[in-house]
This record gives C-alpha cells, sequence and structure tokens, in this order.
C-alpha cells in the first residue's frame, strides 16, 4: 500500500502518492540542491495545493508533468517559490549581531586609516529583507561615513518582491533595538497605518537580486567581507553542503567572515577556515585583543567615501 498525504483548498482536496512525492523531490533537488525528506510531504502538499486548484489540475501528478512540460519554465519558478522555506526576523541568531557591532566593527573602525573605509556584504539568502537590513542597519551605526554596500539575493522572486519594498508590519519593530528603530526606520500614516519602511538613506545601501546557490557559478561582482548564509545549508546533503561553501569562499576577501546559522557545523579546517565567533568563520587574519575577537590584516586604502546616514526623524506614508 502507498503512502500519501492530502492537500484540502476551501473545499478542495487532493493527494499526493509515494511515486509523485519522489518526482517533486528529485526536481526541486535537482533545481535547487534542496532536499525534502519524507518529513517534508505535507508541506509540499500545502504549499502546492491551492496552486493546483487555480490551474485546474486534478493530481500532482498532472501538476508535475505541467511545470517540466516545454513551456513550465515559469510554473518551475512559481513552484519553487512556494515550496522555498522563508522564515526570517530582524536581528535574527542575536549573538552574531553582538559579535559584529562589538568586537569586529570597532576594530576596523580603529583600524580605518590602514584598511580602508569601505565593506562590502553579502546576504545569500536574503529571504523577504530583515538580514540585510540588519545588517546594513549595524554597518551604518558603527561605521558612520564608510562606502557600505550591502548585496541580497534569494533564490525566490516572490520574497525578493517583499524585499525590494522595503515594508513590514510594525509589529516586527519589536525585534529592532530602539536605537536603530529611530535612526533608519520610517512609521506608515494614513492607508499605510501598521506598517514601517526602511528609510531611503538605508535603502541605498542594500542591492538585491535572484540568486540560485545551487548553481554552478554565482554571477557576482567582486568580493565580500562579509557573507551571511545562515539556516539553508541544514536543507543540502554533506555534497550539496560542500560545494556551496566552496562556491561562497569565492567571493570572500581573502580577510572576510562568513557567519553560517548556529545550527549548521562546518569542519572549517577542510577549507582553509577558523572559528571566530558563534558560528562566524574566517581565512587569514590575526587574532584580536578582547574576549574573541577577530581583527583582519591592513589592505588597501579606498579613496573617497559615503556621507553617513543621518537619523530618519520625518514620516513617510509611503
Amino acid at each position: 500500500m502507498r503512502a500519501s498525504a492530502s492537500g484540502a483548498v476551501e473545499g478542495w482536496q487532493c493527494r499526493i502518492d509515494d511515486h509523485e512525492f519522489h518526482l517533486f523531490r528529485t526536481l526541486v533537488e535537482r533545481e535547487t540542491g534542496i532536499q525534502l525528506p519524507e518529513s517534508k510531504r505535507s508541506l509540499l502538499v500545502g504549499r502546492l495545493a491551492r496552486r493546483l486548484r487555480d490551474l485546474g489540475l486534478d493530481s500532482f501528478g498532472a501538476s508535475f508533468r505541467h511545470v517540466t512540460s516545454e513551456g513550465g519554465a515559469d510554473e518551475r519558478v512559481r513552484m519553487i517559490d512556494r515550496i522555498a522555506t522563508n522564515e526570517t526576523q530582524f536581528f535574527r541568531e542575536a549573538r552574531q549581531f553582538e559579535f559584529l557591532e562589538n568586537d569586529v566593527l570597532p576594530d576596523w573602525a580603529a583600524r580605518a586609516q590602514e584598511r580602508g573605509r569601505r565593506v562590502r556584504a553579502w546576504s545569500a539568502a536574503c529571504s523577504t529583507g530583515e538580514e540585510p537590513y540588519s545588517i546594513a542597519m549595524t554597518l551604518c551605526a558603527r561605521l558612520p561615513g564608510w562606502q557600505i554596500q550591502v548585496m541580497a539575493t534569494d533564490l525566490s522572486t516572490r520574497v525578493l518582491d517583499e524585499a525590494r519594498s522595503a515594508v513590514w508590519p510594525i509589529e516586527q519593530s519589536r525585534e529592532i533595538p530602539e536605537r536603530y528603530l529611530k535612526a533608519f526606520m520610517l512609521r506608515g500614516v494614513a492607508e499605510n497605518q501598521g506598517y514601517m519602511k526602511a528609510g531611503p538613506e538605508l535603502r541605498a545601501l542594500v542591492r538585491l537580486g535572484q540568486l540560485n546557490l545551487h548553481a554552478d557559478r554565482y554571477a557576482l561582482d567582486g568580493t565580500f567581507d562579509l557573507i551571511f548564509c545562515r539556516n539553508v545549508l541544514i536543507y543540502f546533503n554533506a555534497e550539496g553542503r560542500a560545494a556551496v561553501v566552496k562556491k561562497l569562499l569565492q567571493h570572500l576577501a581573502p580577510d572576510g567572515m562568513l557567519f553560517l546559522g548556529h545550527a549548521e557545523t562546518l569542519d572549517a579546517a577542510r577549507f582553509g577556515l577558523r572559528s571566530v565567533g558563534p558560528a562566524v568563520h574566517a581565512r587569514g587574519g590575526r587574532a584580536a585583543s578582547g574576549s574573541g575577537g577577530w581583527a583582519l590584516p591592513p589592505r588597501p586604502r579606498s579613496q573617497g567615501g559615503a556621507r553617513a546616514p543621518g537619523q530618519i526623524k520625518r514620516k513617510e506614508g509611503s
């Protein structure tokens, strides 16, 4: 007897059997590197059932044939958007932001003359934008007057559209330290009441684009001082995790740092890295004084600098 799971949407019900689930999990892993174990069967059904109904399809087998057909590329993107896990929040895994704010950035600021006043960061699975904007707020607050760029990428086009708006429910303001909330966020008024939006100077620092971590290469220019790839590797098998880390390191500056999720383990020595903070890894460099901090060796001083964002005191309705 074959196991199955069912999804119900407003009275419409569809079931997925073992063979159909195998077809989808194989397709998702091939396209994204993400593994869907048996425990994720109900998740897949729940996230795809409404789309099956909207398309007038009566089975997951019909859905699979549709997304793998010659003209099904756009529908495959929609399918992946629905399956991808997008859990996030501002300043998630606070110990890492404390390490960045209290250990790394003060050292960079103290050595600004020798290392240059510029920093590039990459949020490699940015979801709806909370992570890259948390990074941007931290960098702006601790490194006024520096050139700052935060690259934010994700597999899902749907969440990228939300991230581009830089608008979130006001309830999420509880996740942001008060000093950052006052300095960088705008409260919605009138028809935008109940929402908040990143201020224009903060938005100018964040660039967004689609990127599949399972791709053979990452179409990104230059290297990054900070790479955040958190709570993503847990969805890959061991081979896939190693492949992603190797590609990430191709874009990590010689003295840069890689931030992973606390639940993600890494054989740092295998990749020429060492642990320098809570789920933070680096290569090169020298140990800093203080409580497990990290200092980067000198590099050529950059020319010029971006104006530091001042406090945003006005209200903006959109």
